[in-house]
């Protein structure tokens, strides 16, 4: 048991795939809303971490946090902070806060993961900070108990049916947020970016430290840049890597839509893999050949879906193609060839073995978290005629993701208003802000980057990396991004202006 009295679940992070799908007093648009005082914050308590498979210097604690900020004295929750201490004790310059994605994907063991593939002058000058946002186990949790079908990537992301109707994502949206409602508990309306960023300052304060410097990754990115805006005298160096885009009126509604320029830029860098002669996982002569086979095969296998055992959904339709090459994208080196494998059995009317997936408690986790904070961070459409006329003009324009970016998140059906406003990123504060982002990212594509790389105007400088892939820092072998990166971390050397490494 946790200190809240929760069970608790196993420290495993949720799935990035999982998490990645889902995508009462509020202040005056782009306003930093200010937090009640509150008596300081304890100093944290480290024991050894549980579980297995993590650095011995890995340490863990449990901080106390107000479940609403906006009253410090009322109900309480625990956030699981984990850290590596600088290596250097010379050296040490402060902290290193590891912000993870997802939404819905913990960092509790980051310090032990990612942390170790920093250069040995990083690693030597912070202690390496991980935790499990609200919600996430092993912090205290969430969990909407949905249904098994309602976990599946393809109905978390809303592809519409083979004929373009949205009934069926209509009602998957009431049926998950009644699922939520009922299951989820008074802390589903807590769950927030600005929340997170908050609790993050609050780790700050029980580490002792003035200043902290971070590293976030993807949704980690949106945290950052939240965490910058709110407590911009409490940043140190801040390093933000396949960024979203920051659009105060959209959030999380532009992240989904990011997805058609996402899989649009990548699909051309896949083509000309699976054309390339000598390639055993060859698709075609030709990449020019590729995109008609695959959209041909996709609406093959909406009218005749080939079943599919112990997958989620039980058959490989359409949609399910189409989800299958969104993951792809994320990590081409691994994943491309699984792709092609795929694509080949579908022609042949077969299926591999089912894809192995997290626990199902893992995946409840990570989904409760990740449509609350999706639906709790801006106000979605309620109108079923407003997605139909999107997903319809989606289709059209970017046939390879068949509308799923412009249609209805559980979000659509949601009863709970924001409670606070959007945070409107903008330069006040310290130039202390690094942006890394890749050319070709399905997931945070470089348009979206761009944006808050306008938002923050002086604050930041960007490092464009001529890659393809999600993650940007460390992730891809090129030498000039991460150079620089390092860099900047190691030394609070910045580029003067913004540069693209080839």
């Amino acid at each position: 048991m946790n200190p809240t009295g929760k069970r608790r679940t196993p420290w495993t992070a949720v799935s990035a795939a999982v998490s990645a799908a889902l995508l009462a007093v509020a202040a005056p648009l782009g306003t930093a809303v200010a937090a009640p005082a509150a008596a300081p914050t304890p100093a944290l308590e480290w024991t050894a971490c549980p579980g297995r498979g993590l650095d011995p210097r890995q340490e863990c604690a449990w901080l106390k946090v107000p479940m609403d900020h906006a009253h410090p004295d009322g109900p309480r929750i625990t956030v699981a902070v984990s850290r590596i201490r600088a290596e250097k004790p010379a050296a040490r310059r402060g902290a290193l806060m590891l912000i993870p994605g997802g939404p819905g994907t913990s960092g509790i063991n980051d310090p032990s993961g990612k942390g170790q593939k920093l250069p040995q002058e990083v690693r030597d000058a912070y202690d390496l900070i991980g935790f499990a946002p609200r919600g996430l186990a092993p912090s205290t949790t969430v969990d909407c108990a949905l249904d098994r079908g309602d976990l599946a990537l393809t109905t978390l992301r809303p592809y519409p049916a083979a004929d373009g109707s949205i009934t069926q994502n209509m009602t998957a949206a009431r049926r998950m947020t009644d699922a939520c409602v009922r299951n989820g508990g008074e802390l589903m309306r807590h769950i927030s970016t600005v929340d997170e960023a908050r609790d993050i300052d609050r780790i700050r304060a029980a580490l002792g430290e003035r200043r902290l410097s971070a590293w976030g990754v993807s949704y980690g990115t949106y945290v950052g840049a939240v965490y910058s805006q709110l407590f911009p005298h409490r940043t140190d160096r801040v390093v933000l890597d396949s960024n979203d885009d920051p659009d105060p009126t959209r959030v999380s509604r532009a992240w989904l839509a990011g997805f058609e320029t996402g899989v649009e830029n990548t699909f051309p860098v896949f083509a000309a893999w699976a054309s390339a002669p000598g390639n055993p996982d060859r698709l075609a002569g030709t990449a020019a050949e590729v995109r008609p086979l695959f959209l041909r095969l996709a609406a093959q296998l909406d009218r005749e879906p080939v079943p599919w055992p112990g997958a989620n959904p039980e058959e490989l339709n359409g949609n399910v193609l189409r989800q299958a090459a969104v993951d792809a994208f994320y990590a081409p080196a691994s994943r491309f060839p699984s792709l092609a494998k795929l694509v080949r059995a579908a022609q042949h009317r077969t299926v591999p073995p089912a894809p192995p997936a997290p626990s199902e408690a893992l995946q409840q986790n990570g989904a409760a978290v990740a449509a609350a904070t999706l639906c709790n961070d801006v106000a979605w459409p309620t109108s079923a005629a407003g997605y139909r006329a999107d997903v319809r003009k989606s289709r059209a324009e970017y046939p390879l993701t068949a509308g799923m970016p412009r249609n209805a998140l559980v979000c659509a059906a949601w009863p709970y208003p924001p409670r606070h406003a959007p945070v409107r990123i903008t330069g006040r504060g310290p130039s202390n802000v690094l942006l890394v982002q890749n050319a070709r990212d399905v997931g945070t594509p470089l348009s979206g980057a761009l944006k808050l790389r306008a938002a923050f105007g002086s604050r930041a400088v960007m490092v464009t990396v001529d890659s393809t892939g999600h993650g940007a820092y460390l992730a891809h072998g090129n030498a000039c991004g991460d150079r620089t990166v390092s860099r900047f971390l190691a030394t609070g050397e910045r580029p003067r202006g913004d540069v693209r490494c080839g």
